[in-house]
């Protein structure tokens, strides 16, 4: 026969007798030191005399202590101690209920909650998912416990209270704008540290550190969106799950592995692509791709070649993708037309008083004045058609595997918008086929590299030739020396307007900037020629 023996024979121990009946004891009676009634056969200090003909029993008394206190008195004698569970409440198969728990008429615990041994969940109750109740606590009627809340041992939750998670102290937290990012995107009660991370002029960007097998792990990369910059961040995001999400499917039908080949971008708790935080700054996550590296500058020759590999199969692979859905976030963004206009704003306007420190490199943008039309003209007559283009194609976004040392998967999608292929090209060599950083101080050591250039040629038209049309092939030198032109009219720009876009860490760093790119621009334009002798060689 399937027996019980219930320590407290009150009301409670009552609907506990009527529970047991219902999970199909046979027989369930009491110990109780006041109650005197036919089922009561003995006091509760006669417990352990029962132990050979009721080998299960549980504590049902409404004391927090008391009952926390018998129950593991019972399981010391060596008693079977069940959780009890109505059977109308709901009980989420991932939670976990301790011995001599009671979860009441229609009560509600959510997943992956847990409830040590002791603890009574009250009829109606409802604990919320990822919650702790500890030992010997008591939540009330209908009451409310919220998800990621830790109840105490012995604890009373009232009748119809609702208890809020608190937040937990993260390292590495300093303020309340990315703690409220964290739990937007639900880390808050699994991070365990947060640090700065990467190097981008833009946006700030964090790593964040969740416990793992081997220990703490860098399992996602959470930034605040520099909304000077990104003034619609709505479509930026927009923009980014649209393309990733697509990217996903090219990459499996290439038998490819998604995971690692595209970003994934997280929606926040709400369902949101983005969360915006009590400064109205939007803040947006992805998960971190281990194994990978991201080179600042070109340390070997084969990692050109696989940039331009990496960019080329990046815009072979969003061939079909309609260019026309995207939102154009930053407008005229590589409009070399308007750039120069709005540096002749910036001049005129000469806001700091430096346009004096910077004669020679005014004098350079002036005299190139009808160069900045060449791609702009072309596009709006059609011999240039509008592509999905990344708009950013530094060396610095794109991870590389780092056990093959090949490309892997392309980085820093905030500027994905319709746009030139030959501007994409033009950035990937302004950066990557030059011999010394862009805000290099000592322009002897600045160069443009011929040999890491042709590397760049082969590895993009590889992948692209069979794609692009003949005018955007012969666009592509085009694309080199406006690109860097007009990289350096932007840090110039920024200059004169006292350093409102770009992050800067002296006083000079936009104009040393602008100083290594027409550098750049100056050897491009000596050996024009030969880079359209490189384009033709590899389109044969």
């Amino acid at each position: 026969m399937k027996s019980l023996l219930i320590l407290g024979a009150g009301g409670f121990g009552h609907m506990i007798q009527e529970t047991a009946y219902l999970l199909g004891y046979e027989n369930a009676v009491f110990l109780d030191d006041a109650v005197k009634d036919k089922d009561v056969v003995g006091k509760c200090c006669d417990y352990k005399n029962f132990l050979e003909e009721y080998d299960t029993a549980v504590a049902a008394l409404g004391d927090n202590n008391m009952r926390l206190y018998w129950t593991e008195k019972l399981m010391e004698a060596g008693y079977q101690v069940p959780a009890l569970i109505h059977p109308s409440a709901v009980v989420s198969p991932s939670a976990e209920i301790g011995n001599g728990s009671f979860v009441m008429q229609r009560a509600v615990v959510n997943t992956h909650t847990v409830v040590e041994h002791g603890v009574l969940v009250n009829s109606g109750a409802v604990i919320d998912h990822d919650s702790h109740i500890c030992s010997g606590a008591h939540v009330g009627l209908g009451s409310v416990v919220k998800a990621n809340c830790t109840i105490g041992s012995r604890e009373k939750v009232e009748a119809g209270e609702v208890i809020f998670s608190t937040r937990r102290k993260i390292d590495g937290v300093d303020n309340r704008n990315l703690e409220d990012a964290i739990y937007a995107f639900g880390f808050g009660n699994r991070c365990s540290y947060v640090k700065p991370f990467g190097a981008g002029h833009i946006n700030e960007t964090y790593a964040v550190y969740i416990p793992g097998e081997d220990g703490d792990e860098l399992s996602y990369v959470l930034q605040r969106v520099n909304s000077n910059v990104f003034k619609d961040p709505a479509g930026v995001m927009e923009n980014i799950f649209g393309v990733t999400e697509y990217l996903r499917n090219e990459i499996r039908q290439e038998g490819g592995n998604p995971d690692r080949e595209t970003l994934s971008y997280i929606k926040t708790k709400s369902g949101c692509n983005y969360f915006e935080d009590g400064e109205g700054e939007p803040w947006r996550c992805y998960n971190f791709i281990p194994d990978s590296v991201c080179y600042q500058l070109v340390e070997e020759p084969e990692q050109f070649y696989q940039s331009g590999s990496s960019f080329g199969h990046f815009l072979k692979q969003l061939g079909n993708y309609p260019a026309s859905r995207l939102h154009e976030t930053i407008p005229d963004f590589h409009n070399t037309v308007k750039r120069f206009e709005a540096f002749q704003v910036a001049l005129k306007r000469d806001l700091k008083n430096r346009a004096v420190t910077c004669k020679p490199e005014i004098r350079f943008v002036l005299d190139r004045e009808a160069d900045c039309g060449v791609l702009v003209t072309k596009q709006e007559d059609g011999r240039l058609p509008l592509r999905v283009t990344h708009n950013d194609t530094k060396l610095n976004n794109i991870l590389f595997d780092a056990k093959t040392g090949k490309g892997l998967c392309i980085i820093d999608l905030d500027t994905i918008m319709p746009g030139l292929a030959a501007n994409d090209f033009g950035d990937s060599i302004r950066f990557g086929a030059a011999t010394a950083a862009e805000d290099e101080r000592n322009l002897d050591l600045m160069h443009f590299d011929l040999n890491l250039y042709e590397l760049y040629v082969k590895g993009y038209l590889e992948e692209t030739k069979d794609v692009l049309t003949e005018e955007e092939i012969k666009s592509l030198p085009w694309g080199a020396r406006l690109m860097t032109l007009e990289c350096g009219i932007r840090f110039l720009t920024d200059y004169l307007q006292g350093d409102t876009y770009f992050k800067t860490e002296y006083p000079e760093h936009n104009l040393v900037r602008a100083r290594t790119q027409f550098r750049l621009v100056d050897e491009m334009e000596q050996n024009f020629d030969k880079m359209q002798e490189i384009i033709q060689k590899y389109t044969k």
